[in-house]
């Protein structure tokens, strides 16, 4: 567990994951904000809505889209529990979110510090200040025990 609160945001990101969990899906969870407010939050739901994009930032960045009547969220903050993917780093970058705050690195799938680098590639045109492990403990947990359960 940390050792200091959490702030807001990514306490509604884990508890999103566990939302995620309880329907069967990884636990991941993701929320967007905007000047202090939460606009949007969602969890994993490819095999709920036999989507393979339906990720929880792809499905939060398409709500808060929807909320602001524009594709382009500036001034948003992304929380999330897990580093995001290749995919969902593309559209972090193409969304234009000012701040990404993920909890738990990803070394196996991530795009952000690990594999593809998304934002350190030439043909990134948005950048957005990246912030990593608050909640990892949290997150990580909730990841190990749901595929040790599965094992």
């Amino acid at each position: 567990m940390s050792r200091w609160p959490l702030p807001e945001p990514m306490q509604l990101a884990l508890m999103e994951a566990q939302a995620g969990e309880s329907a069967g899906e990884v636990p991941i969870g993701a929320v967007i904000v905007k000047d202090g407010k939460v606009i949007a939050a969602a969890h994993n739901q490819p095999r709920g809505l036999s989507d393979p994009t339906a990720h929880a930032e792809m499905l939060a960045i398409r709500a808060a889209a929807q909320v602001l009547g524009n594709e382009r969220l500036d001034g948003c903050e992304l929380w999330v529990t897990l580093e995001p993917c290749p995919m969902c780093a593309g559209a972090i970058s193409h969304a234009r979110i000012g701040k990404l705050y993920y909890a738990a690195s990803d070394p196996k799938g991530g795009a952000v510090e690990h594999g593809a680098r998304v934002f350190e590639q030439a043909q990134c045109l948005h950048r957005p200040e990246v912030y990593t492990g608050m909640g990892e403990a949290e997150a990580a947990g909730l990841l190990r025990q749901f595929f040790q359960s599965r094992r």
